[in-house]
């Protein structure tokens, strides 16, 4: 891939549907992992105040994913959940961790917004705009010393874009040479905030050309077109080029669950979940031979998968208060008394 601008739409890969089906089941595995974190909210078993769906924006997610290989590594946002899923994570101990629970991936201390798993090559989702892309040049300066081929991967929001660090970031990326690539999922909205009044400048990979890096835009509607620019990204990082693809979609609903969006119309907001990136790719599956049918039944078994997340995490019980300080102190480290204990321990001495 080379330094000039790229912007692609769907028709570029009309006819490249090899993986379609397999990107349309992961694709709907995160729907409908998203749709019960909902209800998880609604039936008040959710850990904390806020969560932040990613409905609408599936194809960025998946599609990116599906070039990952075994050793490369990813930072994700405060909407990350569809992110992790694509990677491979288990629903059940990300629904656990959603839900507070000591089952779940950081044993309920992370939450919706800071899950991580190092095992997948997961470094950390962090709720700060922009807070997790530094730790891509890190993970790829490791990478290119050790010779091990890996790319790191850093995911945000178009929200991200007015933050000072992602600069900082991509020049020490394409200074350094470095196995990089940044993903940056245009939802359309930064909190109540349209793309088009933060910035006038909205081909947001011309950004990424400025400081060397090979810069992409495409259509989020179609997840192929996704996986194949995603393709050429990580083919370049892996050569010492780091890249930038920016993936344009829809949030479907407001920017946490408790949002109703008002500074939507309703008009609007219909119109842009027409841009629905799995209806869309099961509207293909039919259009090349599928069965309906067959597509109801992958359906239903993924609902069933994620009912049984939701059941899984309501079940599981929350950390231990003992269990307050483990994880981090380093492991030789003592740790600190709880206040309760010490004062119980004084009140005892009378």
């Amino acid at each position: 891939m080379n330094e000039t601008a790229a912007n692609l739409s769907p028709q570029h890969i009309v006819g490249s549907n090899r993986d379609l089906k397999e990107l349309y089941r992961q694709m709907r595995r995160v729907r409908t992992f998203e749709e019960r974190v909902g209800e998880l909210f609604v039936r008040g078993k959710s850990a904390g105040s806020m969560l932040h769906l990613s409905i609408g924006e599936e194809s960025a997610a998946v599609g990116v994913c599906a070039v990952m290989r075994e050793g490369d590594t990813f930072t994700t946002h405060h909407r990350g959940h569809g992110i992790f899923l694509s990677r491979g994570a288990d629903p059940n101990k990300m629904m656990a961790e959603i839900g507070g629970k000591e089952t779940g991936y950081c044993k309920g201390k992370g939450g919706s917004m800071h899950i991580a798993d190092m095992g997948l090559g997961h470094l950390g989702a962090n709720a700060i705009v922009g807070g997790g892309i530094p730790v891509v040049v890190g993970a790829g300066l490791a990478a290119k010393r050790a010779g091990s081929g890996a790319v790191s991967v850093a995911f945000f929001g178009d929200g991200a874009m007015q933050q000072g660090i992602l600069y900082e970031t991509m020049n020490m990326a394409a200074l350094w040479d470095l196995p990089v690539l940044f993903v940056c999922i245009n939802n359309q909205y930064g909190m109540g905030t349209r793309i088009d009044q933060a910035t006038k400048a909205t081909d947001l990979h011309e950004r990424a050309l400025a400081f060397g890096l090979n810069g992409v835009s495409v259509d989020g509607l179609d997840v192929m077109l996704v996986q194949e620019a995603a393709q050429d990204l990580f083919d370049s990082a892996r050569a010492g080029k780091p890249g930038f693809l920016a993936v344009s979609c829809y949030r479907f609903y407001g920017h946490a669950r408790m949002d109703k969006s008002p500074y939507r119309s309703e008009a609007e907001e219909s119109e842009g979940r027409k841009k629905d990136p799995v209806l869309f790719s099961r509207d293909q599956l039919i259009a090349q031979g599928e069965e309906p049918d067959v597509l109801d039944r992958l359906d239903e078994e993924i609902s069933q998968e994620m009912d049984g997340a939701l059941d899984f995490a309501v079940a599981s019980g929350p950390p231990p208060l003992s269990s307050m300080f483990r994880d981090v102190y380093g492991p030789l480290e003592p740790e600190p008394e709880p206040l309760r204990t010490r004062i119980a321990r004084i009140l005892a001495r009378d």
